[in-house]
């Protein structure tokens, strides 16, 4: 077995002080650290220094997160309410996601403070993880918990909705407000890539790499 473990240097000492992140670092043969593009270079430092004590000789790729957003040129100039995965928000200890990002970079007005607007769980989440601000946690998607996060968003006075969950919250949500998708693409940054070291493991087939 291969064990290809994937560490986020926006979330430096992560790695070691949670189960199973920890186990998985020190079992793994390969590394990925992911959004070398957006992290701190303190935190792409301290994640190759946990690398390089914590595991016999893992190899190493470096990797790039560029986001994607659909027709991106709507941001601009709107009051954007920013969908973020919850538990990355909570128990990730993030203040910001892929749609925080996005909306920043495309010129948006303002990020929208849903607290004000919040409802059930979702305002119970607020009180209890003060650091989540001008952000929207999704923190499920069973129905109630969907139709918190619809009267959330209906309550809020944005003009647009950037969704930077896992899944696309539209197939679940008619918001009832523009709203556009934000995902990830994986660039990797130089050598080895993970393909070239896949194939030194014999777990594709080398001419994979042309």
């Amino acid at each position: 077995d291969v064990h290809i473990v994937v560490v986020d240097p926006h979330r430096p000492g992560h790695e070691l002080r949670y189960h199973p992140g920890e186990t998985n670092l020190r079992m793994a043969d390969v590394c990925v650290v992911n959004k070398i593009d957006s992290a701190p270079q303190e935190g792409i430092d301290a994640v190759l220094d946990s690398i390089h004590e914590h595991t016999t000789n893992a190899k190493i790729v470096l990797a790039a997160s560029p986001f994607h957003v659909e027709d991106a040129e709507r941001i601009r100039g709107k009051r954007v309410l920013a969908i973020e995965d919850g538990p990355t928000l909570t128990h990730g200890e993030m203040t910001y996601g892929a749609a925080v990002l996005a909306a920043k970079q495309h010129g948006a007005a303002a990020l929208v403070d849903p607290r004000p607007f919040a409802v059930g769980s979702i305002a119970e989440t607020f009180r209890a993880y003060p650091h989540v601000g001008e952000l929207l946690p999704a923190m499920g998607y069973g129905d109630g918990q969907v139709d918190e996060l619809r009267e959330t968003i209906a309550r809020s006075d944005a003009d647009l909705v950037l969704i930077g969950t896992p899944i696309d919250l539209r197939r679940l949500i008619d918001f009832g407000k523009p709203a556009l998708r934000v995902s990830y693409r994986l660039e990797e940054v130089g050598e080895p890539t993970l393909v070239d070291v896949l194939a030194r493991y014999g777990l594709i087939e080398s001419e994979a790499l042309v």
